[in-house]
């Protein structure tokens, strides 16, 4: 199981995230956010919302919904 991102760790790509943003680099944005992980909540209604599919091809980081839902919780 990937070790817990501390708080100043997730606050630090949100910040990286949000100049890239700025600076009108909206890909680079998309590709660093994806690396913090998505609240086990929201992956949740993200699989329920818009599906599996999309939560696998998109990158995301689901390392807090592995954590809280076991590691088969896509499957599920």
């Amino acid at each position: 199981m990937p070790e817990t991102m501390t708080l100043d760790e997730k606050l630090a790509i949100s910040v990286k995230a949000c100049k890239l943003y700025q600076a009108g680099d909206k890909e680079g944005f998309s590709r660093v956010i994806r690396t913090a992980p998505m609240p086990a909540y929201l992956a949740k209604i993200m699989k329920e919302k818009m599906g599996v599919d999309y939560l696998i091809n998109g990158g995301w980081n689901l390392s807090e919904a592995e954590a809280e839902f076991g590691p088969d919780w896509l499957s599920r």
